[in-house]
C-alpha cells in the first residue's frame, strides 16, 4: 500500500491494466498517507474521502471489464488527482483561500479543468491549499494557516499552488491542477522537487477566468514529464466557456515525449541579463543541465533575451488585479481579508488608466521581442527561482512591495507576461538538502516541444522523493 503512494500515474496504469493493483487499493493507500501527513503538511484543505473511493470503485469496474471484456477504459482511470482550491469543483466549496467566501451555497459547477478530468476517469481526492486568491508565491492564509515543504517542514512549498505541489511530493496523489500568474505552478514545483508546467496561454481552458488577467494559465503538476504529458491530453480538450482559449490542436502530448534534442538550439541564459543574486548552487546545477542538453546533441549557446527585468510590468498588473477583487468586497468582507492581499489591493488603488495602458503597452514590447527571439531558438534553459525554498511564514510577515512579492523569481514573471510554455524540473538538491529546478521555455505554442526536450533533459537526474513518513 505504501508503494502505490511512491507511483506515478504512468505506473498506476501500467499496474491497473496488469492487474497487479487497483484504484481502490492506490486510492486507500493515497488517503491513508493524506490522513497521516496532511496535518504536517497542511497540503490539503479539504478531502473528500466518500466521493474519492465511489470513483474509484467505478473506475475497477471499468478496468475489470477492459481485462475482461476488452472494454475501453479512460484516459487517467483511477488516478488520483487533487484540485488547487481556485478552481470550481462541483460539490465542494471553492473558498479561495480567503474567509470572505461563504461556503454554504451552492457549488454545482465544474472548472473546464476539473470538468475535463472526471471525464478522463480521474479520482478527485479533495482541494490543495493556495494563499488568498492566489495573491503570493508563498501558501500561507489567514483561513487555512501555512502550508510546509516535504523536503524539511520549517520550510515553504512555495505558492501560489504550494498544497498542490506538496502534496504531489510527498505521495499524497500522483496529479495536481495549479494555476500559474506569475510563477505559481513553477515555483513551488521547484520548491518541492516535481514537474510543474504552464502551458501557453488559452492552451488549458479556464472558466471564470482569472481576475488578475491574461498572465494567469492553468497547469499540471507530477514527478514525471511524462505525467504532465498525460495530464495535458486531457486538460487541454475544448472548452466553449473560455472564450480567450486556443483551437483545439488535437496533439498527443505522449507521443511526441521521446523524440529528444538533437539539434535544438538551446539559448541557456543564466541571469536573463538582469537576475544578479542567484543562489551559487543553483547557477552550478543550471550550467551543469546546459551541458547535459550539449552532451543530448543540442546546439546550446549562452545568451540572453536582452529584456530588462520586467517586474514592475507584472507586479502593476497584478496590483491592479488585486484592486479590483477588493472593490468587489464589502467593507465587513475586507476586513476579513489576508493582510499580503490587502496591501496588494492598496497599491493596485494608486495605478490611474494611464499607468495601467502603459504597463499593457510595454508588456506587449516584451511580448513581441521574446516572439522574435525564439525565431531563433527552440528553448531557452534558466534556472526556475535564484533561491531554493525559504523558511514558512505567516501571512503578512513583510511589507508589501514589488521585490518582496517576486524579487527571489526573476525567471518566472517574464514568460507570464509573454504567455509562453514553460516548465520546470528538477535538477538535484543543495547541500542543505533542499530541491532545485531548472527551467525550459519555448516559442508560444510551442507546448509539445517543452515537453519533449524536459524529457530528454530529466533522463540525467535520478527521480528524488522526500524521506517524510
Amino acid at each position: 500500500m505504501q508503494q502505490l503512494t511512491q507511483c506515478t500515474a504512468t505506473q498506476l496504469l501500467t499496474l491497473y491494466r496488469s492487474g497487479a493493483a487497483s484504484p481502490v487499493q492506490a486510492t486507500e493507500a493515497v488517503l491513508q498517507r493524506i490522513a497521516e501527513l496532511n496535518p504536517r503538511l497542511n497540503a490539503f484543505c479539504l478531502v473528500d474521502e466518500e466521493a474519492a473511493l465511489q470513483s474509484a470503485r467505478d473506475s475497477e469496474a471499468r478496468w475489470q471489464a477492459h481485462r475482461n471484456k476488452g472494454d475501453d477504459v479512460l484516459p487517467l482511470d483511477g488516478v488520483p488527482v487533487s484540485i488547487k482550491d481556485l478552481i470550481l469543483t462541483r460539490g465542494w466549496p471553492t473558498l479561495r483561500g480567503s474567509k470572505t467566501v461563504n461556503p454554504d451555497q451552492p457549488w454545482e459547477v465544474d472548472a473546464p479543468v476539473t470538468a475535463r478530468l472526471r471525464e478522463a476517469g480521474a479520482v478527485l481526492l479533495g482541494k490543495t491549499t493556495t494563499p488568498e486568491f492566489g495573491c503570493k508565491g508563498e501558501t500561507n492564509s489567514l483561513l487555512t494557516g501555512i502550508s510546509r515543504n516535504p523536503w524539511n517542514l520549517e520550510h515553504t512549498p512555495g505558492g501560489s499552488s504550494g498544497g498542490a505541489s506538496a502534496a504531489v511530493s510527498a505521495g499524497l496523489g500522483p496529479l495536481a491542477v495549479g494555476t500559474d500568474g506569475a510563477g505559481s505552478v513553477r515555483i513551488p514545483a521547484a520548491f518541492c522537487g516535481n514537474v510543474g508546467f504552464k502551458p501557453s496561454f488559452g492552451r488549458v481552458p479556464a472558466y471564470p477566468l482569472s481576475p488578475f488577467g491574461s498572465v494567469a494559465h492553468l497547469g499540471p503538476h507530477g514527478m514525471t514529464v511524462e505525467d504532465v504529458a498525460l495530464m495535458m491530453n486531457s486538460i487541454s480538450q475544448p472548452d466553449a466557456r473560455d472564450w480567450t482559449s486556443l483551437p483545439f490542436d488535437g496533439i498527443d502530448y505522449m507521443e511526441l515525449l521521446d523524440f529528444g534534442v538533437r539539434g535544438l538550439r538551446v539559448a541557456y541564459s543564466p541571469t536573463l541579463g538582469y537576475a544578479n543574486n542567484v543562489h551559487p548552487e543553483i547557477a552550478a546545477a543550471t550550467a551543469q543541465a546546459a551541458q547535459h542538453l550539449h552532451h543530448l546533441g543540442a546546439f546550446v549557446e549562452q545568451v540572453d533575451p536582452g529584456i530588462d527585468d520586467p517586474l514592475d510590468i507584472t507586479t502593476g498588473l497584478w496590483f491592479a488585479g488585486a484592486y479590483q477583487v477588493w472593490q468587489t468586497l464589502s467593507p465587513a468582507q475586507q476586513a476579513l481579508t489576508d493582510p499580503d492581499f490587502a496591501a496588494e489591493a492598496a497599491l493596485g488603488a494608486k495605478l490611474d488608466v494611464n499607468a495601467l495602458h502603459q504597463l499593457n503597452q510595454r508588456r506587449g514590447v516584451l511580448g513581441s521581442h521574446l516572439r522574435q527571439f525564439m525565431q531563433r531558438f527552440d528553448v531557452i534553459l534558466t534556472p526556475s527561482t535564484a533561491v531554493p525554498a525559504f523558511k514558512a511564514r505567516p501571512a503578512g510577515h513583510s511589507p508589501m512591495t514589488s521585490e518582496a512579492m517576486l524579487g527571489w523569481t526573476p525567471f518566472s514573471y517574464p514568460f507570464n507576461l509573454s504567455q509562453q510554455p514553460a516548465i520546470s524540473l528538477p535538477c538535484g538538491l543543495t547541500s542543505e538538502g533542499l530541491p532545485m529546478g531548472v527551467q525550459l521555455v519555448g516559442p508560444m505554442f510551442g507546448d509539445a516541444l517543452v515537453l519533449q526536450a524536459a524529457q530528454a533533459l530529466q533522463a540525467c537526474y535520478p527521480l528524488q522523493r522526500p524521506s517524510l513518513t
